[in-house]
């Protein structure tokens, strides 16, 4: 499939979906707390989108059912939101693409619930630290590979593992576009940045060294092979001349 390049025009347009999605992050940040279920954060960001005229743009996306993903602990990736209160010290991302008049903003974001011990914090620093070098990448001339070496270069020294099979992507007004954006590789490696390119960069980054995962039965919910915690962090990122331009920022 070929890669389609945005008109400013065009990134405008996903921008407000951007603006949409990281006020609601904004709010779910205030929401997150013990006792609170993964169900009744889906339900306001659905009734949260709906105000803003918006929709979960992964609510029936090959039969998915919620629109929300909710990553709890193991989970790294498309976990089913459920009725099972959050504790305190658990790990949760919330994963969103917001449809804005058929424009697309994607963002995951990992909570911390209450208190946590110090190393799912310094799991969830360096992670997030991970995305933004990452970003700085995502300039004209440099190329995936680029992005790549950056965030896997931050897993290393921080000795976590790399959840390889789940990558960044373009997007647009569909949801995964070309080109894939691993969150590891080489310098000068993998497809060449140009103007007018959007995509989604997406470090999952776990505890446990290997960063090996495992799919459940339900198709969709994937999780650390080892048991341990993982977490995501995601912008959608436009490549213009100016630098990279964050849209969910």
């Amino acid at each position: 499939m070929e890669i389609r390049l945005k008109s400013k025009e065009e990134i405008g347009y996903m921008r407000e979906a951007g603006r949409i999605l990281s006020a609601c992050h904004r709010e779910i940040s205030r929401r997150i707390a013990p006792g609170v279920t993964p169900l009744q954060i889906d339900a306001f960001v659905e009734e949260y989108l709906a105000k803003h005229g918006a929709v979960p743009e992964q609510k029936g996306y090959r039969g998915f059912p919620f629109a929300t993903c909710s990553s709890v602990n193991d989970v790294v990736c498309h976990g089913f939101p459920n009725d099972v209160p959050l504790s305190e010290g658990d790990l949760v991302t919330i994963d969103i693409v917001v449809n804005k008049d058929g424009w697309l903003a994607d963002s995951g974001w990992s909570y911390g619930v209450g208190k946590l011990g110090r190393p799912q914090q310094r799991l969830m620093l360096r992670t997030e630290q991970a995305l933004y070098a990452g970003i700085d990448q995502a300039r004209i001339g440099h190329t995936t590979g680029d992005i790549g070496h950056a965030i896997e270069k931050a897993a290393k020294k921080g000795r976590f593992g790399v959840v390889k099979p789940l990558v960044g992507h373009g997007i647009g007004s569909r949801l995964h576009e070309p080109p894939d954006v691993p969150s590891y590789g080489r310098r000068g490696e993998g497809v060449r940045l140009v103007e007018g390119m959007v995509i989604t960069v997406e470090p999952i980054f776990t505890l446990g060294s290997t960063g090996a995962v495992l799919w459940d039965d339900d198709g969709w919910t994937i999780r650390t092979a080892d048991g341990t915690c993982g977490v995501q962090f995601e912008h959608t990122v436009a490549i213009t001349p100016e630098g990279p331009f964050i849209i969910t920022a």
